[in-house]
């Protein structure tokens, strides 16, 4: 066996309902979950993450049932973090985590993505709250996600990953590469989701040569660079942008999910590689091709 051949078994491929436009629990644009379900197993993929806590059944015996008789896997569940926010932070964070974490463990499950909550809204484009940190806010949001990933560890047998985003203090590629810088990484990695750092300047390549240890998982997705322009021109909301297209069926955006790919293999190391292609609101039968013709070209890359 060659050493490419060795390692195609090591880039584990999914989706999740974000492909399917879902990122509400319960939203009238939003299909019904047992479409999600259905769609996702027929277009190819065999591993799922979660989604917004709510949108998939949380019983756990269900759950694994619907997901088991489909023959799909559990990868992750995904929670919003407020840990900069120090005491208060921990306790609003950990509530989340412990539901999501009991569903994803007892699902199968083997990480937990942390996306950090916005500093601006994602449908109105307000201001939430300052978008840069403190000093003591920076202090309390790595020293915080030390201690959230030992106590996941310890807990529930996840892993945590750190999801950089749109509108959230760790988005940069000066802010992620301070992230960490200060986080322990024996605890803390990456979720690294190539179309938002992409979105926010960030060059994902550079980033998995240069520190990709502490990369655990991928979020793929590709970036229109003329609709980026005109989002950010405009200062368009995030839900506006994903709206008119920015975030655009690969291959022709930016970054190259085929160099992702390429890039990640060469770390010699197991990793989730979680289809996102960011479609909220879409009408109920435009996921399913896209989901479908991504699959094939992901195989075509030889994944």
């Amino acid at each position: 066996m060659s050493s490419a051949e060795g390692l195609e078994h090591r880039i584990r491929v999914g989706s999740c309902p974000d492909s399917w436009g879902v990122w509400y629990a319960d939203d009238p644009q939003q299909i019904p979950w047992p479409r999600f379900l259905d769609e996702v197993a027929r277009a190819g993929y065999e591993w799922i993450e979660l989604g917004p806590y709510g949108y998939l059944p949380t019983d756990p015996i269900r759950l694994a049932g619907e997901v088991a008789v489909r023959g799909l896997r559990v990868a992750a569940a995904t929670v919003r973090s407020a840990l900069h926010r120090g005491r208060n932070g921990w306790q609003e964070t950990w509530a989340r985590v412990a539901a999501n974490a009991t569903l994803a463990r007892a699902t199968g499950g083997s990480y937990l993505v942390m996306v950090p909550v916005f500093w601006r809204h994602e449908k109105t484009g307000a201001l939430i709250e300052e978008s840069d940190l403190s000093v003591a806010q920076w202090r309390d949001l790595t020293a915080l996600t030390n201690r959230l990933a030992r106590q996941v560890r310890d807990s529930f047998g996840l892993r945590v990953v750190v999801h950089p985003h749109v509108y959230t203090h760790i988005n940069s590629e000066s802010a992620v590469i301070r992230f960490l810088d200060e986080t322990d990484p024996d605890l803390v990695s990456l979720c690294l989701d190539v179309g938002h750092y992409a979105y926010c300047g960030g060059d994902s390549l550079k980033l998995l040569e240069s520190r990709g240890e502490r990369v655990g998982y991928l979020h793929l997705k590709e970036v229109d660079p003329q609709v980026l322009a005109d989002v950010t021109a405009t200062d368009a909301p995030f839900e506006v942008a994903v709206a008119r297209g920015v975030m655009c069926e690969p291959p022709g955006g930016t970054p190259s999910i085929k160099q992702v790919v390429a890039a990640a293999r060469r770390l010699d190391t197991d990793m989730f590689a979680i289809v996102e292609q960011d479609m909220y609101p879409c009408p109920a039968d435009k996921p399913f091709p896209i989901a479908e013709r991504t699959r094939q070209l992901l195989r075509s890359y030889g994944v």
